[in-house]
Protein backbone atom coordinates (compact mmCIF):
# COMPACT_ATOMS: atom_id res chain seq x y z
CA UNK A 1 0.00 0.00 0.00
CA UNK A 2 1.35 3.20 -0.92
CA UNK A 3 2.03 6.09 1.51
CA UNK A 4 1.33 8.78 -1.05
CA UNK A 5 -0.72 11.17 0.04
CA UNK A 6 -4.48 11.94 -2.17
CA UNK A 7 -6.53 14.87 -1.95
CA UNK A 8 -10.44 14.39 -2.24
CA UNK A 9 -11.56 15.25 -5.87
CA UNK A 10 -15.40 16.67 -5.67
CA UNK A 11 -17.26 18.67 -8.19
CA UNK A 12 -19.95 21.42 -7.28
CA UNK A 13 -22.79 22.58 -9.64
CA UNK A 14 -22.92 26.66 -8.97
CA UNK A 15 -26.64 27.15 -10.60
CA UNK A 16 -28.28 30.46 -10.28
CA UNK A 17 -31.80 31.75 -11.48
CA UNK A 18 -33.24 34.74 -11.24
CA UNK A 19 -31.45 35.92 -8.86
CA UNK A 20 -31.31 33.22 -6.20
CA UNK A 21 -28.77 30.29 -5.71
CA UNK A 22 -29.27 26.46 -6.24
CA UNK A 23 -28.46 24.82 -2.53
CA UNK A 24 -29.42 21.41 -0.79
CA UNK A 25 -29.38 21.49 3.29
CA UNK A 26 -28.34 17.54 4.34
CA UNK A 27 -27.25 15.86 7.13
CA UNK A 28 -23.40 15.82 8.23
CA UNK A 29 -21.45 15.02 11.09
CA UNK A 30 -21.51 18.39 12.33
CA UNK A 31 -25.40 18.81 11.75
CA UNK A 32 -27.47 20.09 9.46
CA UNK A 33 -25.58 22.15 6.78
CA UNK A 34 -25.85 24.22 3.50
CA UNK A 35 -24.11 23.11 0.30
CA UNK A 36 -24.09 23.26 -3.53
CA UNK A 37 -24.97 20.57 -5.07
CA UNK A 38 -21.59 18.19 -4.70
CA UNK A 39 -19.96 15.03 -4.57
CA UNK A 40 -17.66 12.63 -5.04
CA UNK A 41 -15.83 12.21 -8.43
CA UNK A 42 -16.06 8.59 -8.72
CA UNK A 43 -14.13 5.96 -11.36
CA UNK A 44 -14.94 5.77 -14.57
CA UNK A 45 -16.27 9.13 -15.08
CA UNK A 46 -14.89 12.45 -15.84
CA UNK A 47 -15.51 15.47 -13.65
CA UNK A 48 -18.21 17.42 -15.99
CA UNK A 49 -20.09 13.98 -15.69
CA UNK A 50 -19.91 13.73 -12.01
CA UNK A 51 -21.13 17.32 -11.63
CA UNK A 52 -24.19 16.29 -13.30
CA UNK A 53 -24.38 12.78 -11.73
CA UNK A 54 -24.09 14.85 -8.35
CA UNK A 55 -26.82 17.64 -9.14
CA UNK A 56 -29.27 15.00 -10.32
CA UNK A 57 -28.78 12.99 -7.61
CA UNK A 58 -29.09 16.09 -4.73
CA UNK A 59 -31.62 17.89 -6.42
CA UNK A 60 -33.58 15.72 -8.94
CA UNK A 61 -32.84 18.65 -11.61
CA UNK A 62 -30.96 17.57 -14.38
CA UNK A 63 -27.47 20.08 -14.74
CA UNK A 64 -26.02 20.72 -18.12
CA UNK A 65 -22.44 21.88 -17.19
CA UNK A 66 -21.22 25.12 -19.50
CA UNK A 67 -18.14 26.42 -17.97
CA UNK A 68 -15.59 26.17 -15.67
CA UNK A 69 -15.98 28.61 -12.52
CA UNK A 70 -12.79 27.64 -10.31
CA UNK A 71 -10.97 25.16 -9.09
CA UNK A 72 -10.51 25.11 -4.73
CA UNK A 73 -8.12 23.68 -2.35
CA UNK A 74 -9.09 23.25 0.94
CA UNK A 75 -8.43 21.54 4.53
CA UNK A 76 -11.27 20.08 6.77
CA UNK A 77 -9.93 19.36 10.25
CA UNK A 78 -12.49 17.17 12.28
CA UNK A 79 -11.88 16.67 16.04
CA UNK A 80 -12.11 12.80 17.17
CA UNK A 81 -15.62 12.49 18.79
CA UNK A 82 -18.16 9.82 19.54
CA UNK A 83 -14.99 6.83 19.34
CA UNK A 84 -14.26 8.48 15.93
CA UNK A 85 -10.97 9.01 14.83
CA UNK A 86 -9.92 12.73 14.24
CA UNK A 87 -9.89 13.10 10.50
CA UNK A 88 -7.84 15.68 8.08
CA UNK A 89 -8.93 16.11 4.70
CA UNK A 90 -7.99 18.19 1.97
CA UNK A 91 -10.39 18.76 -1.24
CA UNK A 92 -9.46 19.42 -4.13
CA UNK A 93 -13.44 21.13 -5.55
CA UNK A 94 -14.12 21.81 -9.54
CA UNK A 95 -17.00 23.90 -9.60
CA UNK A 96 -19.02 24.29 -12.98
CA UNK A 97 -21.82 26.45 -13.53
CA UNK A 98 -24.72 26.04 -15.70
CA UNK A 99 -28.32 25.54 -15.94
CA UNK A 100 -30.77 23.52 -14.41
CA UNK A 101 -33.88 21.40 -16.09
CA UNK A 102 -37.24 21.29 -14.24
CA UNK A 103 -36.99 19.03 -10.93
CA UNK A 104 -38.14 15.58 -11.88
CA UNK A 105 -41.22 14.55 -10.16
CA UNK A 106 -40.85 11.52 -7.58
CA UNK A 107 -37.02 11.34 -7.74
CA UNK A 108 -35.60 10.86 -4.45
CA UNK A 109 -32.58 12.64 -2.90
CA UNK A 110 -29.89 11.03 -2.23
CA UNK A 111 -29.72 10.01 1.32
CA UNK A 112 -28.85 13.13 3.79
CA UNK A 113 -30.40 15.01 1.55
CA UNK A 114 -33.35 17.51 3.56
CA UNK A 115 -34.57 19.92 1.06
CA UNK A 116 -33.36 21.90 -2.03
CA UNK A 117 -33.42 25.80 -1.65
CA UNK A 118 -32.93 28.52 -3.84
CA UNK A 119 -31.44 31.65 -2.11
CA UNK A 120 -30.21 34.71 -2.97
CA UNK A 121 -27.06 36.20 -3.29
CA UNK A 122 -27.64 37.86 0.23
CA UNK A 123 -29.55 34.95 1.61
CA UNK A 124 -26.69 32.54 1.15
CA UNK A 125 -24.29 35.45 2.66
CA UNK A 126 -26.64 35.56 5.56
CA UNK A 127 -25.92 32.06 6.77
CA UNK A 128 -22.38 31.48 6.30
CA UNK A 129 -21.97 30.17 9.38
CA UNK A 130 -24.03 26.80 7.76
CA UNK A 131 -22.46 26.52 5.52
CA UNK A 132 -20.62 23.06 4.84
CA UNK A 133 -17.41 24.64 3.77
CA UNK A 134 -16.09 27.81 3.05
CA UNK A 135 -16.26 26.95 -0.32
CA UNK A 136 -20.11 27.37 -0.56
CA UNK A 137 -19.78 30.78 -0.17
CA UNK A 138 -16.63 31.05 -2.49
CA UNK A 139 -17.38 29.43 -5.52
CA UNK A 140 -21.11 31.70 -5.50
CA UNK A 141 -19.16 35.04 -5.27
CA UNK A 142 -16.97 33.99 -7.62
CA UNK A 143 -20.01 33.00 -10.12
CA UNK A 144 -22.00 35.70 -9.13
CA UNK A 145 -18.78 38.26 -10.07
CA UNK A 146 -19.14 36.85 -13.47
CA UNK A 147 -15.95 34.06 -13.15
CA UNK A 148 -15.84 31.78 -15.37
CA UNK A 149 -13.89 29.54 -17.69
CA UNK A 150 -14.40 27.71 -21.26
CA UNK A 151 -15.20 23.71 -20.37
CA UNK A 152 -12.10 22.82 -22.73
CA UNK A 153 -10.07 23.89 -20.42
CA UNK A 154 -10.97 20.48 -18.96
CA UNK A 155 -9.64 17.56 -20.97
CA UNK A 156 -10.77 14.06 -20.18
CA UNK A 157 -8.60 11.32 -21.39
CA UNK A 158 -10.56 7.94 -22.98
CA UNK A 159 -8.35 6.35 -21.03
CA UNK A 160 -10.74 7.39 -17.81
CA UNK A 161 -13.74 4.90 -19.17
CA UNK A 162 -11.82 2.14 -19.79
CA UNK A 163 -11.40 0.85 -16.13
Amino acid sequence: MSDRWSPSVTVAAIVEKDGRYLLIEEHTQEGLRLNNPAGHLDPGESLIEACARECLEETAHPFQPQHLVGVYQSRFHREAKNGLAAEEITYLRFAFSGPVSNQIEDQALDQGIVRVLWLSLEEVRACAERHRSPLVLQCIEDHAKGQRFPMDLIHTDLSVWKI
